[in-house]
């Protein structure tokens, strides 16, 4: 949008900046999400370096949740007339862009808010998220920030004493951070989250439970790709049968859940009827835990398809497509692509060329997004080397790319694969880390 030009809050002095006063998500939805990351109205003066958000009068409009909110920050001091006459333009802005039959009776009466952040509520709240969701959230929050600054003798206190709150959502929070990180390339701030996470996957019971997880769908990982293109249901069903441990026959279902077809069940219930005793009694637990399990997996599986659905009209209905693809991708996923390729097949076969030109726009961001820069190009061939000789040759040739910036990229990534709870992977970068960085300080020693 044009930039406006307003006094800077801390110097006084006159910048430029995107000032929005009126959120209408039935125009633009991709403004939902950057009103909510807390990038809407966003400032950073170039003079003074101040950054925060500036203080307006702020209308926020969804038509399809009849959701008409209005927030008028105190410290301006408006009087009452002037609230009403600011709001009253930005509502008829919001009413004229409606079609007539949308223009219904919440809009004669909009919600007050009384803080920016009950503003901030009312909107999640729409959505299901609760105030009590809100603030288990921000306790949660406020742990990961303390954890963060903790002095390596008080971090072991601490997570002995909030070892019940460490679980699977403070670590999806800790995950979140180091993509932040990577994203803005602070390896400071990565290698930091790194050695945290190590600390809690280390010393916490959610932890511990992790690295179990990992073995054993790593194990199972490694049977399925033992039998490659061989595995039959018989094989499956001996596999789960087989399994020690519950964790594993997840791991199994996760990853061969098309196999687990009515057909598989049908095996399963007659190696049941011909048991007996516990025998029986063992089996018959496999099969109800495998139902819940495929159950779980294809709720999951659907919801996914959906928010990718939703997802993606959002973005094809944004004014900046391509803005608001490069904002939201840090929340797509095979589901999404899986979802502009069916709908790029749809509107080639009916010849829609609107919509063929703005999904080829998020096309366009999604590969430049998944090119690997030179420097992952690097890691990948060097991690192909099947003995020191040969890794040193790879390094003599790729000498001159082997800098203090392409060690840092090594820490970075061996970061990135622990945050995705990829041990194996991050071990054998750390790994070729330590090598590289040997053959960096024989190689200056040689100058």
């Amino acid at each position: 949008m044009p930039k406006t030009r307003i006094s800077c809050p801390n110097c006084r002095q006159p910048i430029n900046a995107e000032v929005d006063q009126l959120i209408d998500i039935g125009t633009d939805p991709s403004l939902k999400q950057k009103f909510l990351s807390g990038a809407v109205n966003f400032i950073e003066c170039p003079l003074c370096k101040y950054q925060g958000q500036l203080s307006t009068v702020l209308v926020y409009h969804d038509p399809d949740k009849e959701l008409l909110l209005t927030f008028v920050p105190p410290e301006m001091g408006l009087p009452r007339d002037e609230q009403e006459r600011i709001i009253g333009s930005l509502i008829n802005q919001s009413i004229n862009r409606l079609p007539q039959e949308k223009r219904k009776g919440y809009l004669l009466r909009p919600q007050q808010t009384l803080t920016f952040q009950g503003l901030v509520e009312r909107v999640l709240e729409a959505d299901g998220i609760t105030r009590e969701m809100i603030e288990a959230q921000q306790k949660k929050l406020h742990l990961l920030q303390r954890l963060i600054d903790a002095s390596p003798e008080s971090i072991g206190v601490i997570v002995k004493e909030e070892d019940a709150d460490i679980d699977g959502e403070l670590f999806a929070l800790l995950k979140r951070l180091g993509e932040i990180a990577a994203m803005s390339q602070e390896q400071e701030t990565l290698q930091k989250l790194g050695e945290l996470q190590k600390i809690l996957i280390d010393q916490t019971t959610y932890g511990k439970t992790m690295q179990q997880r990992a073995t054993e769908w790593g194990s199972a990982l490694k049977d399925l790709q033992a039998e490659g293109d061989h595995l039959t249901r018989e094989k499956l069903l001996d596999l789960v049968l087989n399994a020690p441990s519950d964790l594993k026959i997840q791991a199994y279902v996760s990853f061969a859940r098309p196999v687990m077809d009515y057909e598989f069940f049908t095996m399963l219930s007659e190696r049941i009827d011909r048991s007996r005793g516990d025998g029986r009694a063992r089996l018959t637990s496999i099969r109800e835990n495998l139902l819940t399990y495929t159950k779980q997996i294809d709720q999951e599986m659907e919801a996914r398809q959906v928010n990718a659905r939703k997802q993606l009209n959002e973005l094809l209905n944004a004014k900046n497509i391509k803005e608001a693809t490069q904002a939201a991708l840090t929340e797509i996923d095979d589901f999404f692509g899986n979802e502009v390729n069916l709908a790029l097949e749809a509107a080639r076969k009916s010849g829609d060329l609107e919509k063929i030109g703005k999904l080829q726009i998020i096309v366009d961001v999604l590969k430049e997004a998944s090119a690997p820069p030179p420097e992952v190009e690097l890691i990948e061939e060097l991690l192909t080397a099947e003995s020191d000789e040969e890794l040193i040759r790879l390094l003599n040739q790729h000498e001159a790319e082997i800098t203090p910036e392409f060690l840092d990229v090594l820490v970075s990534f061996a970061n990135q694969m622990q945050n995705q709870e990829n041990i194996e992977v991050a071990e054998q970068i750390s790994q070729l880390h330590r090598f590289v960085v040997r053959y960096s300080m024989s190689r200056n020693l040689r100058k």
